[in-house]
């Protein structure tokens, strides 16, 4: 069966042109047309005019929005544009891992509505010692093989490279509510799971090249556990997270005010910790206790 795909791009402060030009280089590999829709969402004036020639590739088709829009709602827009059956999600600075990658896609098509190749980052630290926390929690939680994400299936996903059918996205579609960085794939998740909609993940990772500066992720995680807490507040989601959960432990059991107190004094260091050459994790997950703890206060 002849099926269309959409490739969509959100562009915010990056060069695409290895990714789209990787992608049009496999589209014979796709049983069907494909089009790839990249929508600028506000970067500065060198990267527009570094993308803008792409809009001349057959099949690419290019728009810079009028303002900046946010993740969640720029995916929305891109999603209402696209012409074919099947979406393919990606963040604009992924790259493919070889050139099978959407041959492998194209394979898995049939079996699941919801489809999600993961993400890897490159096996050697970053020279930069500002990229080492990114690297390292990309390396040590995000970058999954397919048999550990399909435990958990609906708590795994990624809105970065994820193949969905399209009127499975637009139905649930991704909440423009949830401001700045963070967990609007929790809850297009959740939706997706409470719906029964069939959801597979698969060993097709796309190589994550964006890392960023640690002081600046953590400034978006900080973002993330905001919109963490939102869920939790307003609709009661969010409690598959293990973040969350502990959070729900200390105050049911009446702790959380003293946590909250000693995660106060010692997140100056702790955050000293994360901006240092050698971060670690357990630094990282005691100072997003300290954030939740205060949000849900």
């Amino acid at each position: 069966m002849t099926v269309g795909l959409s490739v969509l791009i959100p562009v915010y402060n990056w060069e695409v042109e290895a990714l789209v030009r990787a992608l049009l280089a496999q589209q014979s590999d796709w049983p069907g047309p494909v089009e790839v829709l990249l929508f600028d969402d506000g970067s500065r004036p060198e990267i527009l005019t570094a993308n803008r020639p792409l809009g001349a590739l057959p099949c690419v088709h290019y728009r810079e929005l009028p303002r900046n829009v946010g993740r969640a709602a720029i995916r929305n827009q891109l999603a209402a544009a696209a012409q074919h059956e099947w979406l393919l999600l990606l963040d604009n600075d992924s790259l493919p891992p070889d050139a099978q990658f959407l041959a492998r896609y194209a394979a898995a098509v049939d079996r699941a509505e919801v489809i999600i190749g993961g993400t890897r980052y490159r096996a050697a630290p970053p020279a930069d010692p500002a990229l080492h926390l990114r690297w390292l929690y990309g390396q040590a939680r995000e970058a999954r093989p397919a048999a550990v994400r399909q435990a958990a299936p609906y708590g795994q996903l990624t809105i970065n490279n994820a193949l969905i059918r399209t009127d499975v996205f637009r139905r649930f579609a991704l909440d423009e509510g949830l401001s700045g960085y963070g967990h609007e794939d929790t809850k297009f998740g959740l939706a997706l799971a409470a719906a029964g909609t069939p959801l597979l993940h698969i060993d097709n990772p796309v190589l994550h090249e964006g890392l960023e500066p640690a002081v600046v992720f953590l400034q978006k995680s900080e973002q993330a556990v905001r919109n963490l807490a939102q869920l939790y507040r307003t609709e009661s989601l969010g409690t598959e997270s293990r973040l969350l959960q502990m959070a729900l432990r200390l105050k049911r059991l009446g702790l959380a005010g003293a946590a909250r107190a000693t995660l106060s004094v010692t997140a100056p260091a702790l955050r000293r910790q994360l901006l240092s050459a050698q971060p670690q994790l357990r630094a990282f997950d005691l100072l997003k206790l300290f954030w939740l703890l205060r949000e849900l206060a």
